[in-house]
Formats: structure tokens, C-alpha cells, sequence
């Protein structure tokens, strides 16, 4: 007597933010071209199959991660920026919110975004480019802070606010690299305690 086939089960659908900050902490961790599709599945507990269908590629899912993981991480400091505080007070609480939140021991070392991606092979451009879109995003949000500070009388005029947000952004990546070769929390603020005093503008302090 023949049986009847038996049907394959559905496979396990995955929550997508779930998914998302499963997947950016191992982007985080070891980097695009170090996550393996194997290692993405393993810690998702799903198939490759399912992955696919629910992101369509691994570098959709590495875009996604990164805005998930820039959303979840940077909130504060965008509303610094953005808000009525002071140029310098809100730089100074951006600088010190990376350098707390780059050497946190309880995360992987470093910046999802600042150092991401920086030495690639040929077929990973398209991935390095929406990185570094992701950084200049980023320095264009600090620009556009200093370019309100400029006009509200914080910065002279005539400040470079270009190259000063490139400044400040170096900084921020600087930090980044050395919380990844062991830097502690202290010591990449005393980095921020000097990069503020090279700040050319009003502060509380002067």
C-alpha cells in the first residue's frame, strides 16, 4: 500500500528586526567579508532559503543591518544635533556617547560604520560604497550643525565647517580603530577632552 508523501514543513519564519540585530552584531563582530551566509543562518536559526526570501541577498541584509544598527545606536547623538542645544554641548555630548559606546564592554569593539569596510576585494565595492555613504551621511549631519552655529554667532564666519565636521568625524573613527586594539572607555575620552579644546568656536568654557 502506498503511503501518502508527506508534506515538508513551512520553514520558520524569521522576525525581521530580530533577524536585523542578530545579523548586525555579526557584521559588527567579524565585518561583511568575514559573515558567512553559514553564520548568519546558525545564529538566526533559520535556512539559507529563508534568508533569502525574507532580505534577498546577504548585502541587502548587511544594508539593512546597518540601518537598523545606525538607528538603534545613533539616535541620541542625531537628536543632539538636531536640537536647541549648543553647537559645542551637542558635539561634546556626541564625541563622548562614541567613545562610551565604542569601547562598551557588553558590544563588540568599535564602530558598525566608521572603520566598516575600509580594505575590500574588488567583487565587495558596491558594499564599501554604501558604507562610506553611510559615514559621509554622517559627516554631512555634523556640517549642517556647524553651519547653523555659524549663522546663530557660535562659529565665526568664514569657518570651514566642511573640514571641521571632517575633523571631528576623523576623530570618531580614530576612536573607533583604537577600541578595536583594546583602548578603554577613559582613555578615548581624554582623545575627546583634546579634540574639544581644538574647537574654534563659543563654549561654556571660554
Amino acid at each position: 500500500m502506498n503511503q501518502p508523501a508527506r508534506k515538508r514543513g513551512r520553514p520558520r519564519i524569521l522576525d525581521r528586526d530580530t533577524g536585523l540585530e542578530v545579523a548586525a552584531r555579526l557584521f559588527w563582530q567579524h565585518g561583511y567579508e568575514g559573515t558567512s551566509i553559514a553564520e548568519l543562518t546558525r545564529a538566526m536559526g533559520i535556512t539559507p532559503p529563508s534568508l533569502y526570501a525574507t532580505f534577498g541577498s546577504k548585502e541587502e541584509l548587511y544594508r539593512q543591518a546597518l540601518d537598523h544598527n545606525i538607528k538603534q545606536e545613533s539616535k541620541l547623538r542625531s537628536e543632539a544635533l538636531q536640537g536647541e542645544m549648543s553647537a559645542y554641548d551637542a558635539l561634546s555630548f556626541y564625541l563622548y556617547d562614541v567613545a562610551q559606546g565604542v569601547s562598551d564592554p557588553s558590544k563588540p569593539r568599535g564602530c558598525i560604520i566608521s572603520t566598516a569596510v575600509l580594505q575590500h576585494a574588488e567583487e565587495n565595492e558596491s558594499v564599501a560604497r554604501e558604507v562610506a555613504a553611510r559615514r559621509d551621511m554622517s559627516i554631512q549631519c555634523i556640517k549642517k550643525r556647524f553651519d547653523r552655529a555659524i549663522d546663530e554667532g557660535e562659529l565665526p564666519a568664514g569657518t570651514d565647517s566642511e573640514a571641521l565636521a571632517r575633523f571631528y568625524s576623523a576623530v570618531v573613527q580614530g576612536m573607533s580603530a583604537q577600541a578595536c586594539d583594546g583602548a578603554c572607555t577613559e582613555t578615548l575620552k581624554r582623545m575627546v577632552d583634546i579634540a574639544l579644546a581644538a574647537w574654534p568656536g563659543r563654549s561654556p568654557e571660554r
